[in-house]
């Protein structure tokens, strides 16, 4: 509920600070005092679209600030959480207005845009009254509504489901007939690539095998040279030799030598042995280097082959194997396209089915609905003096196709005299009768409010007396579930609230200026009173007044 406003240097207003309280909060004020200033200012803190201008002449700056009270499953804690802002139990909106026309908002200190201030404030509060456009009125909202009155949100998250599997099936179906269609088309292409692909059968990363073992077997006889005269080099007729001569004279010389020559004797030793691994090492290479050039050609001609596949395919040598296989896989779509295409189809035409029948009974539960609001509508007509007029819930096949929650479309229609034509209930009710309509409505509908604080703007115009008690005891049977702040001209209206706020108008210095006052219950009564004699209140007037008050 909206807890605090706070309005600076806005149009007629210097300072001021409201609080307010849940149940029926009433403002009332002669005419021109600076009623819809407050709604206009809440507006604009709210984001809506409204005055250009709400700086106060003379003010550099206009600011108002918003305090609302969230409960723990409010919907507004979705749209914080979405934006990244800080959340809790209370929301503070402050907006900020320059001189030259510049906005700033924030959202519990943190800056925010106005997409998200008018997120909110769908979720904080309904504004209702004669130009309630965007409310009641809107008939795209009416669907929503009855559907909300009627407890069907669950069969219509169901439906939704069953249109986004129909859709999804769908969507498969059609990818499906493209690929088959693009595999028909390229059906002789496929076959030759596949089949010379296949007859080829290139292996992952044989490219780059085959292309070192070429240039291997080109460098081999350069290789092959160097390597045999390091074979010469370190065999019997070079240093194996030697050393082994060299070996053998120590070993000869040992035995005199008193163990002198035992070292090098073991030193030598090993180093023949190391010598004996690298001329087995030396000759394996030189076995390895001895091919054949046919050998080469073969190497030569694969490795070509898969580079002349790469160049036509347009592809990268190493992607040919995985080129293969995609080739193969379209060329398979095309042989089991038309059973895999029947099978999607089944499925689609389930999804479809499926969806038909959710939507067939969410229309019925929605026609079962729009009766029980006709008839309720009915009893809250008769005490607004609206008994010979009729309210229907029009629910029609929708004109577009099919969607997401179902086949219907639904309008609020009322015919306002017996014999007249009936229509939709924004085109058809006058000024005063519209404004009992959409309470009646809302009467209706306010179990589904969701903590929405429900502003009513002189929805009580034109009607007076008991017309106008009924009004009020409607607008304070909604505000005993919740929040509603009124703005009205009737004393019936005014008696009822619970909380009672005078908008006054004075003017000091050469400058106007709109107030706000508490009423106590001694105040309410002269106020009341002038409701009911005008400016010169008598001791009758007051003596009405407070059998009003005496009668809520």
């Amino acid at each position: 509920m909206l807890r605090d406003l706070s309005i600076r240097d806005i149009l007629l207003i210097d300072r001021l600070d409201l609080g307010f309280a849940p149940g029926l909060n009433v403002l009332t004020g002669e005419t021109g005092a600076g009623k819809s200033i407050l709604l206009d200012a809440l507006g604009f803190v709210l984001g809506w679209r409204g005055r250009a201008e709400l700086v106060r002449e003379g003010a550099v700056e206009g600011v108002v600030e918003a305090v609302f009270e969230l409960g723990p499953d409010h919907p507004a804690h979705g749209i914080l959480d979405a934006a990244g802002l800080p959340g809790g139990d209370e929301l503070i909106l402050r907006r900020i207005n320059t001189q030259d026309g510049r906005k700033r908002a924030f959202v519990n200190d943190r800056r925010a845009g106005s997409e998200v201030l008018r997120a909110l404030s769908d979720t904080l509060v309904e504004l209702h009254g004669q130009h309630d456009d965007k409310g009641l009125l809107d008939p795209k909202r009416h669907r929503a509504l009855l559907d909300a009155f009627g407890g069907l949100d669950e069969a219509v998250s169901a439906q939704r489901a069953l249109w986004r599997a129909q859709t999804s099936a769908m969507r498969a179906v059609k990818t499906a007939q493209d690929a088959l269609a693009e595999a028909a088309r390229d059906a002789d292409f496929l076959s030759h690539a596949v089949a010379e692909l296949d007859a080829l059968d290139p292996q992952p990363g044989e490219e780059a095998q085959l292309d070192a073992e070429r240039r291997l077997m080109r460098a081999a006889g350069q290789i092959r040279e160097e390597v045999d005269r390091a074979a010469s080099a370190l065999g019997a007729e070079g240093a194996e030799g030697r050393l082994h001569d060299g070996l053998r004279w120590l070993e000869d010389a040992a035995g005199r030598a008193d163990g002198v020559l035992d070292a090098p004797i073991a030193a030598l030793s090993r180093t023949l042995a190391e010598l004996d691994e690298a001329t087995r090492g030396i000759q394996a290479a030189q076995d390895q280097l001895r091919h054949d050039p046919a050998a080469l050609e073969r190497v030569e001609e694969r490795l070509f082959a898969i580079r002349a596949l790469a160049r036509k395919h347009n592809v990268a040598p190493d992607a040919v194997p995985d080129l293969a296989l995609d080739l193969r896989a379209r060329l398979e779509t095309l042989d089991q396209g038309e059973a895999g295409l029947a099978r999607l189809q089944a499925e689609a035409e389930a999804a479809r089915l499926a969806y038909d029948t959710g939507a067939q009974a969410l229309s019925t539960a929605r026609h079962a609905s729009a009766a029980k609001l006709d008839a309720a509508m009915a009893k809250e007509l008769a005490p607004l003096k609206l008994e010979r007029a009729v309210f229907a819930s029009k629910v029609t096949p929708a004109a577009q196709d099919p969607g997401p929650e179902g086949i219907d479309r639904v309008v609020f229609e009322v015919a306002t005299n017996p014999g007249a034509p009936a229509g939709p209930i924004n085109r058809i009710a006058s000024g005063g009768e519209l404004s009992r309509f959409l309470l009646a409505l809302k009467v209706c509908l306010s179990e589904q409010s969701g903590g929405v604080t429900m502003i009513f703007d002189e929805i009580d115009r034109g009607v007076g007396g008991a017309t106008a008690d009924a009004v009020g005891r409607r607008l304070a049977d909604v505000a005993a579930r919740g929040q509603v702040i009124t703005v009205t001209h009737s004393p019936q209206v005014a008696a009822l609230g619970g909380h009672h706020w005078q908008v006054v108008k004075s003017v000091e210095d050469a400058q106007t200026r709109t107030d706000v006052h508490a009423l106590g219950e001694a105040e309410r009564v002269d106020e009341l009173a002038r409701m009911l004699a005008g400016d010169r209140v008598t001791e009758e007037a007051r003596a009405a007044a407070r059998a009003l008050l005496a009668a809520r």
